[in-house]
């Protein structure tokens, strides 16, 4: 169609271009309308902008820039009317500067656009018998009632086409195309009429002229207010059934109405909170078995006997243990470390063991169920050949196609934004972009460590090291302990910081590199946003499971960071107990803050917006009111998946050392559910709808994620926790020729575990004052498999040592391939798709053939008479002949 472009250099005179402009009307008093004022027309979309001629004027150049985007604006609803499009104008009732354009999409606009965007429609009610479950009456318990929200009826579908509009199943104009499916038409159209021209480029979209202030805002409306029905007979009132069915915090324990949240939000929204609801069910699993190995560990610290001797008054209160840091600390006695040493039974016990093997199971099934579950929504929302078919380039990307490359596959021309050459620029500017960011990351991680080992220093001088009874604050706050929760903080701080500003970094790095549709452009976010975030969350945690402890020498020859740090030390019983400490603050923090930001932020914005539009007027209109609502991000949910993705990935790579983060997940996720349906009911705009095929690229990565689980969750098991040096002593060490025990027994574990140190063989740079209590002792004890002094090899690693790597390892690659394996039969045994869904599939196929090309064959034989079947005739008898 032919549209008005308007150049965008030099001066524009008052006399300019003459534009259709839309119908200037008033407000009719009623406030629920969706409709024109006609009340025929139904409002598809809403354009908002301040009127130029109200604005404060006081310069010559701002002068001319508001002539200059009023022009644009006029050129641009001018293209929009050209283009088909309704268009009528009302003031707002509040705000005399404010002005609504609402835009109506006719039936022949929106059957132009349903063929070129491929938008599947109904041709046939499906006549395929549902399969009932025994479950059935089990679901109905939690399912909301089809009185209230009634079943949406199931169709086959085929793509629109405009010359067979008569074999589409059309009872109604008005209800063949729902609301969400309108606003999606029109939101194509307006992403793609031009308005200016500027150094021979044109520029088009509502994007453009959103980010330049010459549009306020562009949304479609609710169908009504959300917290009362519409007296309108023609609204459905879907905004309120999904309030009160779904929103609502009364509604936490029921199923949620996923068909009907499809079809107010679009798929996009829909396949979401599938997602959400179908991750929330499935760690209701996870969450029994945790609890359950929790309550066992918290049982059998009862009768574990190492920490009994670490508290043992004539044990560990006579073990004197040597300095973790130079000069500053001083000895200590065993003993002080009683209190943690029992809440480190609770995670270090046998059912931790049975729990990480269970989550690299569960993992798989969640996996493989979830992919049958979606592919049994693409069938019923029909995005099955979304890809392929309907989804457009971005406007973004088709305005810069200006290179002409041949297609090898279809030998024509083709416009593209940039060459082979500029792309693999691009690619290798936005790769060392992301590594250089990364690297940030892992710096922040190294000041943090870099923290801990100045922090301990200061906490190691000022707490006390011993017991006297006296203070019970000193059972719990040790240096040890002071430093990691301080850390902790700090870390969950620095963590939350560079969150906000790695956001902006990774889209403008996106938006640089291009990608052709929005798909491509979530998935390339998606994968830089995760890798920062996996660095970002986990590199801490990473550290303290196997880093941490790892290579800290002995006291004579300890290891230094940077030749100046002494590397840190984990307690006794290992570095497990401190990374529940840290998985506790970050993992519960970051659900904390961000239910804080979803549910506090948009209440506090809307109720100023209200505070501040509050006047004489009290009826305003259905735009009016969304317009005073939140605007949604041009990302929509995707920090939402983020979010998610990273509790999924804290659930699952460090559950060794937490059985309780499936439960925590779990109740975080029942609030998320409905915190996350509540706010974009009532206090967001409505968004466009959108079509998705699936969840994008948040399925591999969480496919990666659960593949790394596996392996570290065997390492927490092998390297941080202490199971595998209890077993090897139980067995082999606790009875000869090792041990002196007549049966296996863990007596005496702590004292055959802890190699002794001569208080002579301190360097001077190093070596502590001994305090007033330390009397004529002469040796103390550190943590590790060391011969002692005085022997051949005093220093060096034991055979305990050996013995205990040995096990480890053998370990570390029997837990991996068990694991691996079960994933692996898991994964063949349960297939991608149903055979129900395959049925339906190809059910709807045959339809499509038989209806839409065998029905006008059938019509093209019958027009064509008797002169078909002469001419088939022929046909017949020439090819006798020739057999003949």
């Amino acid at each position: 169609m032919e549209q008005t472009i308007l150049p965008t250099y030099g001066t524009i005179q008052e006399n300019g271009m003459r534009f259709h402009t839309a119908e200037m009307v008033e407000f009719n008093q009623n406030s629920e309308s969706l409709y024109f004022n006609d009340d025929q027309r139904r409002i598809d979309y809403v354009l908002v902008y301040e009127d130029e001629i109200l604005k404060e004027q006081t310069k010559n150049t701002k002068k001319n820039l508001l002539l200059k985007q009023k022009k644009k604006r006029q050129a641009y609803e001018s293209n929009l009317m050209r283009n088909g499009l309704q268009l009528e104008a009302t003031k707002s009732v509040s705000d005399d500067g404010l002005v609504f354009v609402k835009v109506h999409a006719p039936w022949e606009v929106l059957c132009t656009y349903a063929e070129v965007m491929h938008i599947k429609l109904p041709i046939q009610p499906n006549d395929l018998r549902q399969k009932s479950s025994a479950f059935n009456w089990f679901t109905k318990i939690f399912s909301v009632s089809e009185n209230v929200i009634n079943p949406e009826q199931e169709f086959f579908t085929a793509p629109f086409e405009k010359d067979r509009i008569s074999d589409f199943y059309i009872n109604d104009r008005d209800s063949f195309f729902t609301p969400a499916t309108r606003s999606r038409i029109v939101q194509f159209i307006l992403s793609r009429v031009e308005y200016a021209v500027k150094d021979n480029v044109k520029k088009f979209g509502i994007n453009k002229l959103l980010d330049s202030g010459i549009y306020k805002a562009a949304f479609p409306l609710h169908d009504c207010r959300f917290n009362v029905k519409s007296e309108d007979a023609r609204c459905q009132n879907e905004r309120y059934l999904l309030y009160r069915e779904w929103a609502h915090p009364r509604s936490f324990f029921k199923l949620q109405p996923l068909d009907f949240v499809r079809k107010y939000y679009g798929e996009k929204i829909g396949i979401y909170f599938a997602w959400l609801g179908f991750y929330t069910r499935m760690l209701l699993l996870a969450a029994i078995v945790g609890l359950c190995c929790f309550l066992y560990g918290y049982k059998s610290q009862e009768s574990c006997t190492w920490s009994k001797e670490v508290c043992d008054p004539n044990i560990g209160g006579s073990i004197i243990m040597c300095p973790q840091c130079d000069k500053e600390c001083t000895y200590w006695y065993l003993n002080i470390t009683c209190e943690s040493s029992k809440k480190l039974c609770i995670f270090d016990s046998f059912g931790t063991l049975v729990f990480a093997v269970f989550m690299g199971i569960w993992v798989t099934l969640f996996l493989e169920f979830w992919k049958r579950r979606q592919a049994e929504l693409e069938y019923e929302w029909d995005t099955v050949e979304f890809l392929e078919q309907e989804e457009q380039p971005l406007p973004e990307y088709e305005a810069k196609c200006t290179h002409v490359v041949v297609n090898p596959i279809t030998q024509q021309e083709e416009h593209v934004p940039y060459t082979m050459f500029g792309k693999c620029l691009r690619m290798a500017f936005c790769t060392s972009a992301v590594l250089f960011w990364i690297l940030l990351i892992v710096a922040s991680v190294v000041g943090i460590i870099v923290y801990r080992l100045s922090v301990f220093l200061v906490f190691s001088s000022s707490l006390p090291r011993h017991i006297n009874g006296t203070e019970a604050i000193q059972k719990y706050l040790t240096p040890q302990t002071a430093t990691t929760v301080t850390a902790s903080i700090i870390s969950f701080i620095i963590i939350m910081l560079l969150n906000m500003l790695y956001e902006r970094v990774a889209i403008m790095i996106t938006d640089f590199e291009l990608p052709r549709t929005k798909t491509e452009y979530e998935n390339s976010l998606t994968t830089k946003m995760f890798l920062f975030q996996f660095v970002n969350y986990y590199s801490s945690c990473f550290y303290i499971a196997f880093f941490k402890g790892k290579f800290v020498g002995y006291p004579g020859d300890p290891v230094y960071w940077f030749g100046k740090f002494r590397n840190e030390e984990c307690d006794p019983g290992g570095c497990l107990l401190e990374l529940t400490t840290q998985l506790t603050i970050i993992m519960g923090g970051k659900a904390i803050w961000n239910n804080i930001q979803e549910i506090l932020l948009p209440w506090i914005k809307n109720l100023i917006a209200r505070f501040r539009s509050s006047g004489i007027e009290t009826i305003k209109p259905r735009w009016e009111q969304d317009y005073r609502l939140q605007p949604v991000g041009k990302l929509g949910l995707f920090y939402e998946y983020l979010e998610m993705v990273i509790q999924f990935g804290f659930v699952t790579l460090f559950v060794a050392s937490f059985p309780l983060a499936p439960l925590l997940a779990l109740v975080n996720n029942l609030l998320e559910i409905r915190v996350d349906a509540w706010k974009l009911t009532t206090q967001f705009r409505r968004m466009v709808p959108e079509k998705a095929q699936d969840i994008g690229a948040w399925q591999p990565i969480m496919q990666g994620v659960a593949i790394v689980a596996v392996v570290t969750n065997a390492m927490i098991i092998a390297f941080t926790s202490d199971m595998i040096p209890r077993l090897v002593y139980y067995w082999s060490f606790s009875v000869p020729p090792y041990g002196t025990e007549t049966s296996n027994t863990m007596q005496g574990y702590i004292n055959n575990t802890l190699s002794v140190f001569s208080i002579s063989d301190f360097k001077n740079e190093s070596r502590p004052v001994p305090p007033a209590w330390f009397g004529t002792a002469t040796t103390c004890r550190y943590r590790d498999f060391r011969y002692p002094p005085g022997h051949e090899h005093q220093y060096e690693h034991s055979i305990f040592y050996w013995h205990v790597i040995a096990a480890k390892l053998s370990f570390l690659i029997v837990m991996e391939h068990i694991v691996y394996f079960i994933k692996f039969i898991i994964s063949y045994i349960i297939p991608d798709i149903s055979n129900e869904t395959k049925d339906k599939i190809k059910r709807e196929k045959y339809l499509i053939q038989k209806l839409l090309h065998e029905k006008h064959l059938k019509l093209t034989k019958k027009q064509m008479g008797s002169l078909a079947d002469k001419i088939l005739k022929g046909v017949d008898n020439l090819t006798v002949d020739k057999l003949d």
